[in-house]
């Protein structure tokens, strides 16, 4: 039977945690100016071409 220190094993699951938001957030807020206005752009243009393609009744 091994002895565990709880402790040690609630720091390393928070730190284990704390890794995986911190990767989310690398995603979510980690990209230039540049590379935001070019996602909306592109965002943009894609609306504007299926809002050209509709048929109207």
């Amino acid at each position: 039977m091994t002895v565990v220190n709880l402790n040690k094993a609630r720091k390393a699951r928070d730190r284990e945690a704390a890794k995986t938001l911190a990767a989310g957030n690398r995603i979510a807020f980690g990209r230039t100016k540049a590379e935001r206005a070019k996602a909306q752009a592109e965002t943009t243009r894609t609306a504007r071409q299926l809002d050209g393609k509709r048929l109207e009744p």
